[in-house]
């Protein structure tokens, strides 16, 4: 994107906290990192950027149902109008909904007010500028932008639409899974945004359906709202269990992520997820290419070229991960943290609600239980997602380490994102988290008792740059 720009200044100075500007998006926490007044010049500043670079003026705002939400979207908005660009508001609702708006309306920026999968005390923006990821110099630039002034000022004005966003949603996802089928399936949005969708489409679907932490609560009184960390998911693994259920379906805060679990009341891992929805659009697309991000097995990669697909690994990231689709053509993208793209049939977001209705569709055609399908797919001797707290302003000179470490040793290793090691016993990966104060390590093996062996040359390297954990 181009950053020549004709701006007015400003007569007051201006300086976000520089640790809420993240490489996706920009988040911090309510009333220490984050305030209604960044908010403000948050949407000015956008907007600023989005008029200067596009000519265009339309930004849609939706948020999510956290309890700081309607405050800093009042600001947010504020902030916009007075740039001279106009908003559509379209009220709560997941993230998904405002990628949906922006796709269906053709808007010139959309943002996203969102804490994503943290905490109640946090909060944050995610942004789109013509229907692609807004992030990394982008939101940098941004910070600068701010910094000295470089704002337009004009008057804007609040839009109406005869056109229902959020009906308009429903229908579609709706639309992802039409055959009939007789399942029994448990749901927890985890009092995220998107409760009041999940009960709309359970309400219009056929075979049963039990959703816990249903009601939209910026408390978030049950759990925590991420479903990738397994104590999240203890309440709807009980629920399978104890209603027979087929399979679960859990959502992050704002749901973009999805996470499956099984008749067993096990969680189904990503790279699983993976596999089959490549296969499923393999039969209809052979040869597609197919993206997984560097967090994924080795044997992922090696099961989706066997399939026949062009598969390609990328960074982490979903901002990374939709930029690389859109470079590619892929039809499918799945990041291990369960954000998961589809491009076939749809719009190559990322959308936990549309993804789990692929999900349904794929069992509603299956003669097998989930548990019996996951069973059946190659073992994979595989660590979970390791995460090990490191101030931010350590963690990715804690990677440069590494790098060199292994550099002087002419040992080769892959920096598309981090860290990849490959060798005779199988593989490791150390990245800096773009989103916490945290490094992310995996390690995969050949073999089950080579796991040990991984896992000792993590903590080598980590015990050298002064980390002292016991993976």
């Amino acid at each position: 994107m181009s950053q020549a720009f004709d701006l007015q200044e400003i007569i007051t100075n201006y300086q976000l906290d520089q640790t809420i500007l993240r490489e996706y998006d920009i988040r911090g926490i309510i009333g220490k990192t984050l305030s209604t007044e960044d908010a403000f010049y948050i949407g000015k500043a956008f907007a600023s950027y989005v008029i200067t670079n596009t000519n265009a003026k339309d930004i849609v705002v939706a948020r999510d149902g956290r309890l700081s939400s309607p405050s800093l979207s009042n600001s947010l908005i504020d902030g916009i109008l007075s740039t001279g660009a106009n908003v559509l508001d379209i009220g709560v609702g997941p993230t998904p909904m405002l990628y949906f708006a922006s796709n269906i309306l053709n808007s010139a920026g959309a943002v996203m007010i969102t804490g994503s999968h943290n905490g109640a005390d946090y909060n944050g923006f995610k942004m789109v500028i013509e229907n692609k990821p807004f992030f990394g110099a982008d939101i940098t630039f941004l910070g600068e932008m701010i910094e000295n002034n470089r704002l337009l000022t004009g008057k804007g004005k609040i839009l109406t639409s005869d056109y229902d966003i959020r009906s308009a949603y429903l229908l579609e996802l709706l639309d992802a899974c039409l055959v009939e089928y007789d399942l029994t399936i448990a749901w927890d949005p985890a009092n995220g945004a998107t409760g009041e969708i999940v009960r709309e489409i359970c309400d219009n679907s056929p075979g049963k359906h039990i959703i816990i932490n249903e009601k939209i609560d910026g408390n978030f009184p049950n759990h925590h709202p991420d479903p990738s960390v397994e104590e999240n998911l203890t309440q709807i693994k009980q629920v399978i269990i104890k209603n027979n259920c087929d399979f679960g379906l859990a959502f992050d805060g704002d749901g973009d992520r999805l996470v499956v679990i099984d008749d067993k009341g096990r969680v189904v891992d990503t790279e699983n997820l993976i596999s089959l929805f490549a296969a499923d659009i393999l039969a209809k697309s052979p040869g597609a290419t197919i993206i997984a991000d560097v967090k994924a097995s080795e044997s992922l990669f090696e099961d989706l070229t066997l399939s026949g697909a062009n598969a390609i690994m990328w960074k982490t990231g979903h901002s990374f991960v939709k930029s690389k689709m859109a470079e590619t053509g892929a039809l499918f993208a799945g990041e291990m943290s369960g954000h998961l793209f589809f491009a076939d049939k749809y719009y190559g977001f990322d959308d936990g609600l549309y993804a789990a209705l692929r999900v349904i569709e794929l069992m509603a055609n299956s003669e097998f239980s989930l548990s019996k399908i996951i069973d059946s797919m190659p073992k994979r001797f595989i660590s979970k997602e390791l995460r090990i707290d490191v101030a931010e302003n350590r963690k990715f000179e804690v990677i440069k380490e590494v790098k060199q470490r292994l550099t002087q040793m002419q040992i080769p290793y892959n920096d598309i994102d981090g860290i990849r090691v490959k060798n005779d016993l199988g593989w490791w990966l150390l990245r800096a988290s773009n989103t916490q104060g945290a490094i992310v390590a995996r390690f995969e093996s050949y073999k089950r008792e080579d796991l040990v062996f991984l896992k000792q040359q993590l903590q080598d390297q980590l015990t050298l740059s002064g980390i002292d954990i016991v993976l």
